[in-house]
C-alpha cells in the first residue's frame, strides 16, 4: 500500500526567489495601450513637430540637448524614441514602435515590406541625384554598356537606376563625405541627396541627373494599427488633414 506524504509549503513574498515561482504580472491598461514613435533627429524631427502639435502631441524634450533616448510627452501613454533614421522603419515593422516618420530613400533601401504607409508627408523634401566632379562628361561615360565606379550609401537605388539605362556599376559603399569620392579619385560620380545643391557647389561638384523626389512618409505598424485602431487612426486622419491644408497654402 502506497504511503503519501503531504508537505506544506510557506511561501516568504519577501525572498529573492519568489520571483521565480509566481505567475507573470499582466501590462496595466496604460502599458497595452502605450503608443511609440519612432523619429530620427534633425530635419525630420522639427518639420514632424508641427505636425504632432496638429494632432494635440507635444514632445517634452529636445533631443539635440538630451541624452534620453525615450522622450515624454504631454500624453501619459505617448512616448517618442530617437533612433537613426535607416533605423526608424526596422522599430516599426518589428512592433517596438507602433508608428514613425521615415524617409522615401530608406524606405526603397530597407525594402519597406510589411508596413503600412498611409501618407506621403511632404516633409523634409529633396531629391536623390547623381552628382559629378565639375567638368567631367558624364554624359559621354554614361551611355548604355559603359561601366562606372559610383560612391553611395544608397546602393539598392544606384543600381536600379543605373540598370534602366544599361550603365555597369560598381558600388563603394560610404557612410558620410560623399562629396570627397570623385575629388580623390574614389569614384567617377556619386549618388546622394540634394537639398540645396550648395554643399556640391563648395566642393566643385554639380548634379547631372535626377533620380527621384524624396519626401518622408508615415509608416505603420501593421499589427499596432489593428489592435491600437482607436488611438492611431485619429493621428492619421489629423496628420492627412494638415497635409492637404499646408499643400493648398
Amino acid at each position: 500500500m502506497g504511503v503519501f506524504f503531504l508537505f506544506l509549503l510557506k511561501i516568504d513574498y519577501n525572498s529573492p526567489f519568489y520571483g521565480l515561482f509566481r505567475q507573470p504580472e499582466r501590462l496595466t491598461m496604460n502599458e497595452n495601450n502605450t503608443l511609440t514613435i519612432a523619429l530620427s533627429k534633425g530635419r525630420i524631427f522639427d518639420e514632424t513637430l508641427p505636425l504632432l502639435a496638429a494632432a494635440g502631441i507635444e514632445v517634452l524634450e529636445n533631443p539635440e540637448t538630451s541624452r534620453k533616448l525615450i522622450l515624454p510627452t504631454n500624453h501619459d501613454n505617448m512616448r517618442v524614441i530617437i533612433v537613426r533614421a535607416s533605423d526608424v522603419p526596422t522599430y516599426v515593422r518589428y512592433g517596438a514602435a507602433d508608428f514613425g516618420i521615415a524617409g522615401k530613400d530608406v524606405l526603397i533601401e530597407s525594402g519597406g515590406g510589411g508596413l503600412y504607409q498611409p501618407l506621403d508627408l511632404k516633409i523634409a523634401q529633396c531629391k536623390m541625384m547623381v552628382a559629378v566632379k565639375q567638368g567631367f562628361d558624364y554624359q559621354k561615360v554614361s551611355s548604355a554598356g559603359s561601366r562606372l565606379r559610383i560612391a553611395t550609401k544608397y546602393p539598392n537605388i544606384a543600381r536600379e537606376h543605373f540598370a534602366q539605362k544599361g550603365v555597369h556599376i560598381d558600388i563603394i559603399k560610404l557612410y558620410g563625405s560623399m562629396e570627397l569620392a570623385p575629388l580623390v579619385g574614389l569614384s567617377d560620380a556619386i549618388v546622394d541627396l540634394v537639398s540645396t545643391g550648395g554643399t556640391l557647389r563648395a566642393n566643385n561638384l554639380e548634379a547631372v541627373e535626377h533620380i527621384c523626389d524624396i519626401s518622408s512618409r508615415l509608416i505603420v505598424n501593421k499589427a499596432a494599427l489593428k489592435l491600437k485602431h482607436a488611438q492611431i487612426q485619429p493621428i492619421i486622419d489629423v496628420f492627412a488633414k494638415t497635409v492637404a491644408q499646408q499643400n493648398q497654402a
